[in-house]
């Protein structure tokens, strides 16, 4: 459902994608996704996406819902997807993460995830520029 993604996305960063970006990014053969639904009918209330060629595979962005963050559901939702991603062929994971980005960073350092590089100012926000940290998983 890409409307639904692309309101959870645009609720979650400064710049979301809509759901033109998120169905064409769905559509690519390479794409991995899943998503957090609480309930059988519930709405999506997460999604982590993911491109895999394997054996790497690059985490292109993990959200979640205003209402359900803080409780657990992105380490349930990353850990299944990772996961999925071993069983698929991937031996390593790759993403990339504001450095200010504090509730991000210590899911991907829980997850297992450590730094291995930085792109000085690369994120342009309402508070000045942030690093962009590049952060590896191997499984």
């Amino acid at each position: 459902d890409a409307p639904a993604l692309a309101a959870i996305h645009a609720g979650a960063f400064h710049r979301g994608w809509d759901a033109a970006e998120f169905e064409r990014l769905l559509a690519d053969r390479c794409a991995h996704a899943h998503v957090l639904q609480l309930g059988t009918r519930g709405a999506p209330q997460g999604f982590v996406l993911s491109h895999l060629v394997v054996p790497e595979a690059e985490i292109l962005s993990i959200a979640l819902a205003v209402p359900v963050r803080g409780k657990g559901y992105a380490r349930i939702l990353l850990d299944y997807h990772l996961g999925r991603l071993a069983f698929a062929g991937g031996r390593c994971s790759h993403l990339e993460v504001a450095a200010d980005n504090e509730p991000a960073l210590r899911l991907y350092r829980r997850a297992g995830y450590v730094e291995v590089g930085r792109r000085k100012g690369y994120y342009a926000g309402v508070q000045g520029a942030a690093d962009a940290l590049v952060m590896r998983r191997d499984f």
